[in-house]
């Protein structure tokens, strides 16, 4: 039978807020022989002063259903989510789950990043930022941090004219943070040959963050020749997570963006 593994793996020894909790079905009894998962990590959004629960959890048993192992990722927020700690949070996950594959059923070549909101913002960050030395720590191997790619849901991918500014004064650390200090925290702005494969989805309607930043980021992605499936919903608010009952907001047509998600994963090479 399978049965479900459901622990917390404190990634920092000096802050237990920076945690990865586990969605995973585990293997056992006659069902030993199952082949090791793909694996989705949960990044939350929520402006990097909060995180939001409905963006944890549903997301995280939306995939597993899909055939995923999973984890929710609780990064560095509010005075300590200033860059680079929480993109050094998501190399320290990436590294931990890649770590300790086998123990987990996970294929390592096949660990995606999911972000919504400002977690979008770092997920992009661990498509596109994985190789920067500040992107590193201690004891980290070159390459461990690497996602196989990126999926950005209403993601704050941009720093540019239509970005969520207070997303942005967050990961600078600046009130009003210069056009440079601003695009080097940009994912948009940096999209090159080491860049991962992207999946994003947004809605036209989205008041909070503006639909432009998918946009501005799915043109970089293409002329940077970065694989990448974009999905422009016309009507849904701002967070929608899996836009079903559990979260408040059911929209069966958005809804389906898990599925075509799961779908486009498929297509995905190993690396």
């Amino acid at each position: 039978m399978i049965t479900m593994l459901c622990e917390t793996v404190y990634l920092r020894e000096d802050d237990k807020d920076v945690r990865l909790e586990t969605y995973i079905s585990k293997k056992s009894g006659d069902m030993w022989w199952t082949p090791p998962r793909d694996c989705m990590i949960i990044i939350p959004g929520g402006a990097y002063c909060f995180l939001a629960e409905r963006e944890a959890e549903p997301p995280a048993k939306a995939f597993l259903g899909e055939g995923f192992n999973c984890f929710v990722l609780y990064y560095s927020i509010g005075e300590k989510a200033k860059f680079p700690r929480p993109l050094q949070d998501v190399s320290l996950a990436i590294a931990h789950i890649k770590r300790n594959a086998e123990r987990y059923n996970i294929n390592p070549d096949r660990i995606f990043v999911c972000g919504f909101s400002a977690g979008g913002h770092l997920a992009a960050s661990a498509g596109v930022f994985w190789n920067r030395p500040e992107a590193a720590f201690e004891g980290m191997m070159a390459g461990e941090n690497r996602p196989a790619g990126m999926v950005l849901s209403y993601g704050v991918v941009s720093f540019g004219e239509h970005t969520h500014l207070e997303s942005c004064r967050y990961v600078t650390g600046k009130e009003d943070p210069t056009p440079e200090e601003r695009a080097y925290w940009s994912p948009d702005k940096h999209i090159g040959p080491d860049t991962v494969p992207a999946f994003l989805w947004h809605t036209q309607k989205d008041d909070c963050v503006d639909v432009r930043c998918a946009l501005d980021m799915t043109n970089a992605l293409i002329l940077g020749g970065v694989p990448a499936e974009i999905h422009i919903y016309p009507e849904g608010p701002h967070g929608l997570s899996v836009a079903t009952e559990e979260t408040g907001n059911a929209d069966a047509h958005i809804a389906h963006w898990i599925r075509d998600c799961a779908e486009w994963t498929k297509i995905i090479k190993e690396i």
